[in-house]
């Protein structure tokens, strides 16, 4: 008897080790309050992290994860960046753009006027196709009307006014920690995904973030309207 039972505690014994290593080296889900991935802490261990994690946490934003992905991550479908993030969807897949309105009166020459200014972030879902005239409706309503539509036109930012405004260059853009505090429009169809938690530009080309969406409304106070189609 004693040498099946040997071999039956040899057994579990290697099990458990397994099963320790398994859930040390498993993906934080989504949801997790926490917000570092253990096996990539080196990865994530960086000033833009450290920058971006102190502005979300001085501002209550606790639920965050980042997460450091490959360098042709931009050239996989979107399924597969879905997995290498464990998004709960592709739809929870976003991007931060930055439009000028071209189209805007010579006195408007900034961001000091969120209902009326000359640039905006929008967060979309890569799964979407966004909306100009949408924001450009919303903006005119906005302003009762005491501003001609005509003065509204929304177009991409070229990349060095971009990075000029923001601090982050192409692919990198997020509307977390800008150089310039500009007005961010949140796609209402990112607010209605569930779970809500939704991922966007980290700071870096390979740098992802994750963040639970009530949380980032309450801390940036975005627009939120309907700005895009599937």
């Amino acid at each position: 008897m004693e040498e099946p039972l040997a071999e039956l505690e040899r057994v579990q014994t290697h099990l458990l080790q397994r099963i320790s290593k398994l859930e040390q080296h498993s993906h934080l889900p989504t949801d997790s309050p926490l917000t570092k991935d253990p096996e990539n802490l080196s990865d994530t261990d960086t000033d833009t992290v450290s920058r971006l994690s102190s502005i979300l946490r001085t501002n209550s934003v606790n639920d965050f994860s980042f997460k450091r992905v490959a360098s042709d991550y931009y050239d996989w479908p979107l399924e597969a960046r879905r997995n290498t993030l464990s998004a709960a969807s592709v739809h929870h897949l976003c991007k931060s753009i930055v439009l000028v309105n071209t189209q805007a009166p010579s006195d408007v020459v900034d961001c000091s006027d969120r209902n009326n200014s000359k640039y905006y972030v929008v967060v979309v879902q890569y799964s979407a196709r966004f909306n100009a005239e949408a924001v450009r409706n919303f903006l005119y309503s906005l302003n009762n009307g005491t501003i001609a539509k005509k003065k509204f036109n929304l177009r991409l930012a070229p990349e060095e006014i971009s990075a000029k405004l923001t601090g982050y260059g192409h692919n990198a853009v997020t509307c977390i920690g800008m150089k310039t505090d500009i007005p961010v429009i949140l796609d209402e169809a990112i607010v209605k995904l569930t779970p809500d938690f939704f991922w966007l530009g980290g700071g870096e080309v390979d740098l992802k973030l994750g963040i639970r969406t009530s949380e980032l409304i309450r801390f940036i106070n975005p627009f939120i309207i309907s700005c895009s189609s599937n």
